[in-house]
């Protein structure tokens, strides 16, 4: 399974759904709480090409984007082979 990654805050009930769709499907991820390490937003913006919004989400190299992304890659049936 590739590697995810998830920048979050812990307000974020967007943050709450995306970790709760991976939880569901077993994927492990890592979590940059943005709340405890402010000084990571600039770093998320520009792996997210500006994207300045949580959640953002990384698939091994790939940058799924937010919540809504997820999911519909989810409803798409695309989302397990993107987790490999």
């Amino acid at each position: 399974m590739k590697p995810v990654e998830i920048y979050t805050t812990p307000i974020c009930g967007f943050c709450h759904r995306a970790k709760m769709l991976l939880k569901s499907k077993g994927v492990e991820f890592t979590e940059v709480d943005l709340f405890d390490e402010p000084e990571r937003r600039e770093e998320m913006i520009q792996r997210a090409n500006g994207g300045r919004t949580v959640p953002q989400i990384w698939i091994g190299e790939d940058h799924v984007g937010g919540c809504d992304d997820l999911y519909a890659l989810e409803h798409a049936g695309k989302l397990d082979a993107m987790l490999g």
